[in-house]
């Protein structure tokens, strides 16, 4: 494989494998069957179908002792995780560590700071060099389209923790986990979406896996943060139930899931116009009395003040279990993605 194989784009990382006979993703996978290495990477929600995505849910649920400590399953033990994280994160970098040495791997975590990154090493190079070091990895990048030139660049199964304002598949996991776990179904629910939905890539990989399970969606934004045409075209092209708004409160009522965002500041080319927005949607506890008994709040974290610490202490805060179903959720994919089977009785 030549470097001149892959080419950053103005939009991210584009593949030339059509032309140079470079296999993709699913190629490497296929070719599992034929007795070499399999992949399983998982770039969009695209890369999983629904019986996919049930069955990793299921395997989770399995797998909450062993999250949790209770239980001791050594099933990735002698495997090693490529941590690399070119963005700042709490929640993901974590639990995905958690989630390997709870399974009794190891971890080498890489960043931008402390590595060779900083004096201009390129992605492709990085990622021969993981490719060498690790088993699996793990990749969150400020450019949109950086996961899928990372897995097209190597030869071990590659997860994406985020790439800029594209997809965050392993959210979505842990979302759907969360709340399947609430409403003991992904099925025809109201689920509304609330805050930056142009640039956040947490509601564009969920408000696509969500309409797969027939679920209506409601979108809050303010205009400016609207999210993309293209992807509201492409959700009601699969059948998806979707409604735009402005108002909050309105939606309060009938919601099952309210998934509250923050507006991100580092997404904004003009802060100006940042500034314009900031703050715009905040949630109480007394905003929730016209809620459902049954409904939940989630949100990705970190919040900054858009949803009231009064929230935290209600039945329907979800989001700090919902942090936690991440580990669980991130063990799942990882024993998927290196073919290691979890028993149906964890720690038998």
């Amino acid at each position: 494989m030549r470097i001149s194989d892959f080419k950053p784009t103005v939009s991210g990382f584009e593949s030339n494998r059509a032309s140079n006979g470079t296999r993709n993703t699913y190629e490497r996978y296929a070719a599992g069957f034929y007795g070499e290495k399999g992949m399983s990477d998982l770039i969009t929600m695209d890369d999983l179908t629904n019986e996919e995505i049930i069955d990793i849910l299921k395997t989770a649920e399995k797998l909450l002792p062993v999250a949790r400590g209770e239980v001791y399953a050594p099933l990735l033990q002698g495997k090693v995780l490529g941590n690399l994280f070119f963005e700042n994160s709490t929640r993901t970098r974590m639990s995905f560590e958690t989630a390997m040495k709870r399974l009794g791997g190891d971890v080498l975590n890489l960043s931008s700071v402390g590595s060779s990154v900083a004096k201009g090493e390129t992605l492709y190079d990085t990622m021969q060099m993981v490719d060498g070091y690790s088993d699996i990895a793990v990749i969150r990048h400020p450019r949109q389209g950086a996961a899928q030139y990372s897995a097209d660049a190597v030869d071990i199964p590659v997860l994406n923790a985020g790439d800029g304002a594209g997809n965050h598949p392993t959210q979505t996991m842990l979302d759907l986990f969360t709340i399947q776990q609430a409403h003991g179904t992904l099925e025809g629910l109201n689920v509304v979406l609330v805050g930056d939905l142009r640039y956040g890539r947490t509601t564009h990989s969920l408000s696509h896996a969500l309409v797969r399970f027939g679920t209506k969606l409601t979108l809050v934004s303010p205009e400016s943060l609207r999210m993309p045409e293209e992807i509201i075209g492409d959700l009601r092209a699969h059948g998806g139930d979707v409604t735009e708004s402005e108002d909050l409160q309105s939606t309060i009522p009938d919601a099952d899931v309210i998934y509250m965002t923050r507006i991100q500041k580092e997404r904004f080319p003009d802060e100006d116009e940042y500034t314009k927005v900031a703050g715009i949607y905040k949630m109480s506890a007394d905003d929730l009395k016209v809620a459902k008994e049954s409904m939940i709040v989630m949100h990705p974290l970190p919040r900054v003040d858009e949803i009231d610490p009064s929230v935290d202490s209600t039945e329907h805060a979800y989001y700090f279990k919902q942090a936690f179903n991440g580990v669980p959720t991130r063990m799942a994919l990882l024993c998927r993605s290196l073919g290691v089977k979890v028993p149906k009785k964890v720690g038998a």
